[in-house]
């Protein structure tokens, strides 16, 4: 997923956000080995690729 990625999101509250879900994905994987093994499986289990 490209860092710019953007996606669109309706919140609890009806309200329109968008969230900078590229950026947040680049994070995540700058910063696996500083993320607890239990945060790791969550985003495995969920489609996480690392590289």
């Amino acid at each position: 997923m490209p860092r710019k990625h953007v996606e669109r999101v309706t919140g609890e509250d009806q309200e329109e956000r968008d969230l900078r879900l590229g950026a947040w994905i680049g994070n995540q994987r700058s910063r696996a080995a500083a993320l607890s093994p239990e945060r790791v499986e969550q985003l495995s289990e969920i489609g996480m690729r690392w590289t």
